[in-house]
């Protein structure tokens, strides 16, 4: 049974083994993701290696994500057992010098130009929260809003701030470097605020002759303002709640999904659905509740895919979270097929606009007539991101010429994808498609493949046509 959803799994010491990657791979995994933030370039080949003998192994293509750091910014030093009182008064420069309740350093230099009086500057995950009340030249004096304790090296998000620094920072480029160098298939960027940012790094890359894709991370108030802009920029969207929910109102953070996952279904554009998706499973072997009915909603709204972060990177049980995972998945996946609803709208991307009414005749054939599966000559993504974003019932399988093109494929909502080389004629098309349905048995003899084969294989007579094919076997 294929699972339309897509997991995609953070890979860390719990899972970094070839063995841990194969089980994650028979479990569901269709994308793994390299968190740049943590390792070195050695370690990230070596399970760049594993990732590649593993999916060898397999008749179907997978992904492989990297990470981008993004801009971190810190407090410096604290002195041990500091505790920040609420509504007390302290100060914040740029330097290196040990902090205290009363003033503490950061090393980022724009701090005092970026942030303005009136601004929150939120620490350690958002526990403790302080607002600008004035500023010089060189500090700002800012009130404790929430106190607390507070140590060395934590991470300050500001909420109302919009940033000077660049989001991609030299160590990413050195990152950027290494995933084209190695073929990774997507660059997630982190703390994206403009669209301009995203076509800065996709420059980057098409000048390097690299066919990777770009994802935008949605973490920031701004990004979401811009999200339109950013959409139409990137080739696919996170919705990364973590940061996102400490820098607005937890209670903003679902309705923001709703409304990323609502613009990129219009807009056929992927999107990911990630953070605290199964945290409790980090530690233990099942999910709470709130869990289970999280993953279904992200499901229900048109997620292409959801990612483990922690669960399969540190957690205990990574296998079992990736299987409970598919588990949800599945089972919304055939709550919504029997709901028989109508078809979510999409906009018209004028360039895509002739894939576009190929996608809709597919989906109007489908409901009229039952198949086991759409089958697609995928000289590029378009259709099958179109296809994909129709939600068509059956599941879509992508035959590609391209490697990369059916490994990039594998992250789209309810698509299977096999590199396959170019076929000279119709009844190799056919004789493929028999082989491969057949070999991993994804649908039967006597049933029925709706076939959108390539034009080269066809005649005039029948070229560009959608047909109707029984598998003979």
């Amino acid at each position: 049974m294929i699972n339309k959803t897509s997991i995609v799994s953070t890979l860390g010491p719990a899972s970094n083994s070839l063995d841990a990657i194969r089980a994650l791979l028979t479990a569901g995994v269709s994308t793994f993701r390299l968190n740049f933030s943590h390792g070195l370039f050695a370690e990230h080949l070596s399970v760049l290696q594993s990732i590649n003998t593993a999916r060898a192994e397999l008749p179907y293509a997978v992904s492989v994500m990297g990470d981008l750091c993004g801009p971190k910014i810190r407090t410096g030093v604290i002195e041990q057992g500091t505790v920040l009182v609420e509504d007390s008064e302290l100060t914040i420069s740029v330097g290196d010098e040990v902090g205290n309740a009363e003033h503490f350093t950061t090393s980022f230099v724009d701090l005092v130009d970026d942030i303005q009086v009136g601004h929150r500057i939120l620490i350690d995950d958002g526990q403790l929260a302080l607002w600008v009340v004035d500023k010089t030249p060189n500090r700002l004096i800012c009130r404790v809003l929430v106190g607390g304790p507070l140590s060395s090296r934590k991470g300050m998000n500001l909420p109302d701030t919009d940033l000077s620094m660049p989001p991609i920072t030299d160590k990413d480029w050195q990152c950027v470097d290494w995933a084209i160098e190695h073929e990774l298939d997507y660059l997630s960027l982190s703390f994206v605020q403009h669209s301009q940012e995203i076509q800065t790094l996709k420059e980057y890359v098409q000048k390097k002759d690299s066919p990777i894709k770009i994802i935008a991370k949605i973490e920031k108030p701004l990004a979401v303002e811009n999200i339109e802009s950013i959409l139409d920029a990137a080739d696919a969207i996170m919705v990364a709640r973590g940061d996102l929910g400490v820098e607005m109102d937890l209670a903003q953070v679902p309705l923001v999904q709703k409304k990323i996952t609502a613009l990129c279904r219009r807009f056929a554009k992927p999107v990911i659905v990630a953070t605290q998706v199964l945290q409790s499973m980090i530690e233990n072997a099942s999910p709470t509740r709130a869990e289970a009915t999280d993953i279904s909603n992200a499901v229900m709204e048109c997620a292409d895919a959801v990612m483990l972060s922690g669960e399969t990177a540190i957690g205990t049980h990574p296998v079992l979270a990736v299987k409970t995972l598919a588990h949800i998945c599945k089972s919304t996946e055939v709550y919504i097929e029997a709901l028989n609803e109508l078809r979510p709208r999409m906009d018209r991307a004028t360039e895509a606009a002739h894939a576009e009414v190929i996608a809709r005749a597919v989906a109007h054939m489908l409901d009229e007539v039952a198949a086991e599966m759409v089958v697609v000559w995928a000289d590029d993504e378009i259709l099958c991101r179109l296809l994909s974003k129709a939600r068509i019932d059956d599941p879509i399988l992508a035959l590609c010429p391209n490697p990369t093109t059916a490994q990039q494929l594998s992250l789209y909502y309810g698509v299977v994808s096999v590199h396959h080389p170019p076929v000279a004629s119709y009844e190799q098309w056919i004789a493929a498609v028999e082989r491969i349905v057949l070999e991993n048995e994804w649908a039967a003899k006597g049933e029925k493949l709706l076939l959108l084969p390539p034009l080269s294989a066809l005649s005039e007579n029948t070229a560009g046509a959608i047909i109707m094919h029984t598998l003979a076997g």
